[in-house]
């Protein structure tokens, strides 16, 4: 066995697959970001659903028969109609979108700006180039994640359907991914999959960005380096960036 093998194998895991390591640190970050805040998305997506239906259903007077109005009404009558857990309802297609979806921008963006764009050897990386790179890889990272993201707003209003007294349509995940792929094929899987990437390109054009500017700053200007701790705490502060957004 060479020395350099021997070394390498005295590596921390983070140096020997980077690309592994940021992959689950993203996707890692991103959950716990998910769960915290999947409520919010859920009675996001109630509102939105319920408003379409009551002006398909009532026209002009599907305001007077909202039961729902606003995020913290709509939420507490999930809790005291459906239960408190209903307000993860669809979380686990979620966190597998996450996981998907944060890990793959990531690898992306990593891969794009150190292969395709080249940073320089003096750490130089201009501000277009991380724009341009941000945009792309939110678009492959969306594209990889849009089946699970559309099995997540589909779980996500099986609750209300249980209230109408409607049939439910899913088992579970797996259930739900198979009845999507049954009944639209490759295709339906992807339903949605434009106005999903064009949001992406725009979201990470200031996530990724954001986040690579502040890796960068925290590398000069404090005693921390280019390793997984830095990558963590600067994927923190963007997942928490958008948290409150």
């Amino acid at each position: 066995m060479s020395v350099p093998e021997e070394e390498e194998r005295l590596l921390p895991l983070a140096q020997r697959w980077p690309r592994t390591s940021k992959f689950l640190l993203s996707g890692c970050a991103a959950t716990v970001a998910e769960l915290a805040t999947f409520p919010l998305d859920l009675t996001k997506t109630r509102l939105q659903m319920q408003g379409e239906a009551a002006l398909a259903r009532l026209g002009d007077g599907a305001r007077e028969s909202a039961p729902y109005r606003g995020m913290v009404r709509t939420a507490l009558g999930i809790i005291q109609e459906e239960g408190f857990l209903k307000l993860w309802q669809g979380v686990t297609p979620a966190i597998y979108r996450h996981v998907v979806y944060s890990g793959g921008r990531m690898v992306t963006y990593e891969h794009l700006r150190e292969v395709v764009f080249g940073k320089s050897e003096d750490e130089h990386y201009p501000l277009w180039k991380s724009v341009i790179g941000g945009m792309m890889a939110g678009v492959i990272g969306q594209f990889l994640a849009n089946p699970t993201d559309l099995v997540k707003v589909q779980m996500q209003m099986e609750g209300k359907r249980k209230l109408e007294g409607k049939p439910l349509r899913f088992r579970g995940v797996h259930h739900a991914f198979a009845k999507i792929l049954a009944e639209g094929g490759i295709r339906g899987l992807w339903a949605g999959w434009v106005p999903n990437i064009q949001r992406a390109a725009l979201v990470n054009m200031g996530d990724l960005t954001t986040y690579d500017t502040v890796k960068h700053y925290l590398v000069l200007n404090t005693p921390l380096e280019d390793n997984i701790m830095t990558h963590g705490l600067s994927s923190d502060l963007v997942g928490s960036h958008k948290a409150i957004q």
